[in-house]
C-alpha cells in the first residue's frame, strides 16, 4: 500500500494527505453534517486524513459529504460490527489502514489543533489520543451606525467621518434627496442606499432596520444626518446596552448629565408629548417612564433588529420613533436611556416645525390609544360622563322639588352627558373585545 493518497478530482482540493500522519477521527450525526465537511476540508488541507463513523448504521448526510470530501467511511457494520463504540471501530481501522495513530475528536464541535494533538501523541504510548482543540476565540461585536438622510448634502460627510470612528460600518439611507447627499455621504466612506422617492424619516429607518438584519449586525446605532447629535456618545449607548442587555438604549436630553441647551417653546412641547406617550404605554410610574420618547438617537440590540426589520406597523413619517417605542413596549423589551449631547444650533437642520411635528405626534399616540387601551380612552371618559349625568339629574330632581320649577338646563345636561357616556362606555367595550380577539 503506497505511503500517499492522492486526492480524487471529485475534491475541491488537490492536496496530499500523509499516511506517515496520524489520522483525525470523527463521528457524523443527523445534525452535524456541515461541520463534519468543514473539519474534513481542513484536516486534509494540513495533509491529514480523516476517519468517519456514525454511532448508528443509518444513511447521514455527513457520511455522503465525507465520501465525496475522500474521508476514509467506516460503518457500524460488517467487519466493524463487533467494535464497541465509535472510538474503538476508528481505532482498529487506523491500524489496520497503517496510520501511525489516531487522533480522536469525535462529533464534538471545533476545531483540531494538530500540533498540540500530535504532540500529545508522541508523549504516550497509546494509539489513540484525544485531539487538542483550538481555543474558541469571540468575536468583537459589530457596531452600524444607520443615518436617515434627505438633502443633508451640508453636514452627511463631516456626520459619516465622525461616526466611522465608532462603527465597523455607516450606512446612510437617502431618502430620495435631490441634492449631493448620496455623492457625498459616499466619498465620507459610507455605504448608501438609496430610495427612489421620497418616503419619510420613518421609512428610511425601516431600511435601516432591514439592511441591519441582512448584514447581521450586533448593535445598531441611528444618528440624524444635519449634526445634532454627537457620535461621540455612540460608546456610551453600547457600554449602557452591554451592561444592561437592553434591546432599547436611548439618548436622553433631559438627563441632569446631559449637555444640552433646549429651547423652552421645545422643551415644553416634548413635555406634553413625553407624558402623553407614556400614559398610551400604561407606564403611569414616574420612575418607570421614559423620560426622552421623541430621542432619534437610540442603540439596539440584535433581537431588536430583527423584529424591527419584521413589523410592517412602523409607518414612514416622523412619528416612527413612537412606533418603535410601542413595538418594544409590546415585545417585552427592555429601554433604559443614557444623556447625551444635542447641538440645536446646526445649521440646515431639516426637521419638521414643531407645531406641525408636535400634531404628528398627538395623531399618532391617539389613533394608538384608540387601538391598544380603548377603555382608557373611551371607557374611563364614558363612566365620568355617565357620572356628571347622574349629578345633573340629582341637581334637576332636587331643583324641581325645591322650586316645583323644572330646570330644563339640568335636564338637558344630564341627558346629554349620560347619552355620551353610555355611548362611550360600550363603544371602548366594544373596541377592547376586538382587541382581545385579534390578539
Amino acid at each position: 500500500m503506497s505511503d500517499r493518497i492522492q486526492q480524487s478530482p471529485a475534491s475541491d482540493s488537490t492536496r496530499e494527505v500523509s499516511k506517515n500522519l496520524p489520522a483525525v477521527g470523527l463521528v457524523a450525526t443527523e445534525s452535524n453534517a456541515e461541520w463534519i465537511a468543514a473539519e474534513i476540508l481542513r484536516i486534509h488541507s494540513r495533509a491529514h486524513q480523516a476517519i468517519v463513523t456514525a454511532a448508528v448504521d443509518a444513511d447521514l448526510q455527513a457520511l455522503t459529504f465525507a465520501r465525496w470530501l475522500d474521508a476514509e467511511v467506516v460503518l457500524p457494520s460488517g467487519n466493524w460490527a463487533e467494535a464497541d463504540s465509535p472510538r474503538e471501530r476508528l481505532q482498529l481501522f487506523a491500524k489496520e489502514a497503517g496510520y501511525p495513530g489516531l487522533l480522536y475528536h469525535g462529533e464534538e464541535d471545533g476545531s483540531v489543533n494538530l500540533p498540540a494533538s500530535r504532540d500529545a501523541l508522541k508523549e504516550t504510548e497509546k494509539f489513540t489520543v484525544d485531539a487538542q482543540l483550538e481555543p474558541v476565540t469571540e468575536a468583537d461585536p459589530t457596531v452600524m451606525v444607520g443615518i436617515p438622510a434627505y438633502n443633508e448634502a451640508a453636514t452627511i460627510g463631516t456626520v459619516v467621518e465622525s461616526a466611522k470612528n465608532y462603527a465597523d460600518t455607516v450606512l446612510v439611507v437617502d431618502d430620495g434627496s435631490t441634492d449631493d447627499t448620496v455623492e457625498v455621504a459616499s466619498a465620507a466612506g459610507a455605504t448608501v442606499y438609496e430610495h427612489d422617492r421620497n418616503v419619510g424619516y420613518g421609512g428610511a429607518l425601516n431600511s435601516i432596520f432591514d439592511q441591519a438584519d441582512r448584514g447581521d449586525a450586533d448593535y445598531l446605532v441611528i444618528l440624524d444626518a444635519d449634526g445634532q447629535h454627537d457620535p461621540s456618545d455612540i460608546p456610551d449607548l453600547i457600554e449602557q446596552q452591554q451592561e444592561s442587555g437592553a434591546e432599547v438604549v436611548i439618548g436622553n436630553r433631559f438627563d441632569e448629565d446631559a449637555d444640552t441647551e433646549m429651547p423652552l417653546y421645545r422643551r415644553f412641547g416634548l413635555f406634553a408629548v413625553n407624558l402623553m406617550t407614556n400614559l398610551s404605554l400604561g407606564i403611569l410610574r414616574p420612575t418607570k417612564q421614559i423620560s426622552d420618547t421623541q430621542s432619534g438617537f437610540r442603540a439596539y440590540s440584535t433581537e431588536a433588529i430583527s423584529s424591527l426589520a419584521e413589523d410592517n406597523s412602523i409607518g414612514d413619517h416622523m412619528d416612527a420613533s413612537t412606533n418603535i417605542l410601542y413595538h418594544a413596549h409590546s415585545n417585552g423589551y427592555q429601554v433604559v436611556e443614557v444623556p447625551t449631547t444635542i447641538d440645536y444650533d446646526v445649521e440646515a437642520s431639516n426637521n419638521l416645525g414643531p407645531v406641525e411635528h408636535g400634531l404628528t405626534l398627538v395623531g399618532n399616540i391617539i389613533r394608538t390609544v384608540e387601538r391598544e387601551h380603548p377603555i382608557m380612552l373611551l371607557g374611563v371618559p364614558g363612566v365620568s360622563c355617565v357620572l356628571v349625568g347622574f349629578a345633573f339629574t340629582y341637581f334637576t330632581m332636587f331643583n324641581y322639588l325645591q322650586s316645583g320649577s323644572f330646570p330644563l338646563g339640568y335636564a338637558l345636561a344630564s341627558t346629554t352627558f349620560t347619552i355620551i357616556g353610555i355611548l362611550a362606555s360600550f363603544t371602548g367595550i366594544i373596541l377592547h373585545s376586538l382587541e382581545l380577539y385579534r390578539k
